[in-house]
């Protein structure tokens, strides 16, 4: 169950990042509103306040954040750019999610 509210929150996490940044690219490189640069910085602003929620030290936080904005990337590059993976993009990311899952469930150390 732990895993499951990791991975969720950082799923999340991933979203809120991932639209933080698209729509600047938007932006800059599609000739779109500028408008979209707010919703783009509370996007950014969602994601870093996501960041806290998490118990462990920021530093082991981002480490296994990481294993999920790769998987969430790559649905991403699927769903909204309209790419087909390929299988090295799914090995890819369940390797990135299992080394997730180890450094988030890592057992606790007493100090």
């Amino acid at each position: 169950m732990e895993l499951l509210k990791v991975a969720g929150l950082f799923a999340i996490t991933a979203v809120a990042e991932i639209v933080g940044c698209y729509l600047p690219w938007l932006v800059l490189k599609q000739g779109r509103t500028i408008w979209l640069l707010f919703p783009a910085a509370l996007s950014l602003a969602l994601f870093a306040w996501l960041l806290t929620l998490h118990p462990a030290a920021a530093g082991r936080t981002y480490a296994a954040y990481g294993g999920m904005y790769i998987a969430v990337a790559l649905l991403w590059l699927h769903f909204v750019d309209g790419i087909a993976l390929t299988r090295w993009d799914l090995a890819g990311a369940a390797i990135a999610l299992v080394g997730m899952a180890i450094i988030a469930l890592q057992p606790a150390t007493s100090a």
